[in-house]
């Protein structure tokens, strides 16, 4: 999460407001194959194609493992308990 911090000002320049963790990372679950999922949240009016698909290559360039990038608004109904349950929100952005 710190290399996350240390870029928080890009994340901030394509509108992001909050991120989280989840999945098999936070459960400590994940193999060699496992992707990070990741959990959104944008600032008013900043939720668009290009800052989300620049995010999600930015968040794989700096972590280095393939990302599932998720917004809040597109959970879906059956899972979003489960998320919300195990979400670790990454802190000074």
């Amino acid at each position: 999460m710190k290399i996350l911090q240390s870029h928080s000002s890009e994340l901030r320049r394509l509108g992001v407001k909050r991120l989280w963790l989840f999945g098999s990372y936070v459960r400590g679950e994940a193999r060699d194959d496992s992707d990070l999922d990741i959990l959104v949240e944008f600032e008013d009016g900043k939720k668009t194609f290009d800052n989300y698909m620049e995010l999600k290559f930015l968040l794989e360039d700096l972590l280095g493992v393939e990302v599932d990038l998720i917004t809040v608004e597109a959970l879906k109904p059956g899972v979003k308990k489960y998320v919300w349950r195990e979400a670790v929100s990454v802190e000074g952005l």
